[in-house]
């Protein structure tokens, strides 16, 4: 599948916003340690990904009730969904100068009610010349999620057949939709409610 750039500017995918908020000091100083122990932008984006992916359950995982959407929020509480943790690592890499944005994936539901978007990150490291999309939703038994460059090892290899779709577009800021299920959700059975079924 070839990705698309929705901006043609790269340095729209280095900007931050609302959501994707790198200038703040916790995500400053995030970024700070994790070069520090790696040191080269390859090596630092793998660190930053296993970190949200690794250190950031899922909190249809944990059981946990609250919603967090900013990237520094993610990052604080150590909690979010898939769109939340995308938005951690998107910021964790544009705070080293790496362009990130949010992709999107429509998953078929766990008990096959209905579809749902999924959000992922896709990346473009210096001399790449291309962009790589990565899952840090977490992993779990079934899931089994890799920061690979050359083939992608996503969460969830889509299933046209459930009516699951990938979708090319790289998004320099979150999707309204599914920004907005986030920002008006006071806890998690409220956001599952509000999640779009389609973008």
């Amino acid at each position: 599948m070839e990705l698309i750039q929705q901006n043609p500017d790269i340095n729209a995918y280095l900007a931050s916003d609302e959501a994707i908020d790198h200038g703040r000091p916790l995500v400053r100083e995030t970024a700070d340690a994790l070069w520090t122990a790696t040191g080269d932008a390859y090596s630092y984006a793998e660190a930053a990904f296993e970190f949200v992916r690794d250190t950031i359950p899922h909190s249809a995982d944990s059981g946990d009730a609250r919603v967090s959407w900013r990237a520094s929020d993610v990052l604080g509480t150590r909690n979010g969904i898939c769109h939340a943790k995308a938005h951690a690592l998107v910021a964790l890499l544009r705070a080293r100068g790496i362009p990130a944005a949010l992709c999107y994936q429509l998953l078929a539901a766990d008990d096959g009610s209905r579809t749902v978007v999924h959000g992922l990150v896709a990346l473009r490291l210096p001399g790449a010349g291309r962009w790589a999309r990565v899952d840090p939703r977490g992993n779990k038994p079934g899931v089994d999620a890799r920061f690979t460059l050359d083939h992608e090892r996503l969460a969830f290899p889509v299933r046209p057949e459930l009516g699951e779709a990938d979708h090319p577009e790289l998004h320099a800021a979150p999707h309204p939709a599914a920004l907005k299920a986030l920002q008006e959700s006071a806890d998690r059975q409220e956001l599952w409610r509000k999640l779009p079924a389609a973008l």
